[in-house]
């Protein structure tokens, strides 16, 4: 059982005022953000998904995954989303110590930068690598503060879709994002094997009920 809330609470987005919790807006948006990919089959099936509703979403990359799978990546940036750093391994912030931490998100960051320079991709903007975040949203106040100082900008979440979860059912994972987002919410989902069943479950719907609505889906 987690204690982790679906939406993240106002108290805690004061807390910590340098991260990003959501993006506030007067017009009908949603961020849509994809951790731990790329991988094959999965990543694609969401490109392909994006693109049926001329969604644009942000895609936090793990750097052993690009390595793997550069292909896929290219496709991601191929599409016009935007990157974002995930650490190279899926390191926890609180059990590594923050010199470590450091190295592994700059190894991520060489890794990205190597894949996309060949990119004959204009925007620029779309193939930044100065987004960063946490894996479990594990980040120490000591290396946010570091990381903020090289330049990243840490992005977090307003909700949470709990795709991952193996005791969340389909139908929950659903409720959890078309309950809880409101314009300008950042909503993460996994483009991984773990999260996929609900995850592919519920982005085409996510997409097609907000769509219904109005909402445009936008890169960060």
């Amino acid at each position: 059982m987690t204690l982790t809330p679906i939406k993240t609470p106002l108290v805690a987005k004061k807390m910590f005022p340098n991260y990003i919790w959501d993006m506030p807006s007067t017009s009908k948006v949603l961020y849509l953000t994809f951790d731990d990919g790329p991988i094959p089959k999965i990543t694609n099936w969401v490109l392909d998904t994006l693109k049926e509703y001329n969604a644009k979403a942000t895609f936090f990359c793990i750097g052993n995954n690009i390595e793997k799978h550069p292909e896929i990546f290219q496709n991601i940036i191929d599409d016009g989303h935007r990157i974002g750093n995930h650490t190279r391994n899926h390191v926890k912030g609180w059990k590594t110590k923050t010199k470590d931490y450091l190295k592994d998100i700059s190894e991520a960051e060489t890794i990205m930068r190597n894949q996309i320079q060949s990119s004959k991709i204009v925007n620029q903007k779309s193939l930044s690598t100065s987004l960063f975040r946490p894996p479990y949203g594990q980040i120490t106040p000591k290396q946010g503060k570091k990381l903020i100082a090289l330049g990243y900008e840490i992005i977090m979440w307003d909700v949470l879709s709990f795709d991952w979860g193996k005791n969340v059912s389909k139908e929950t994972c659903l409720s959890n994002v078309t309950s809880k987002a409101t314009s300008g919410s950042i909503i993460v989902f996994h483009d991984s094997m773990k999260a996929s069943k609900n995850m592919q479950y519920t982005l085409p719907k996510v997409l097609e009920v907000f769509s219904k609505k109005g909402y445009s889906f936008k890169a960060l």
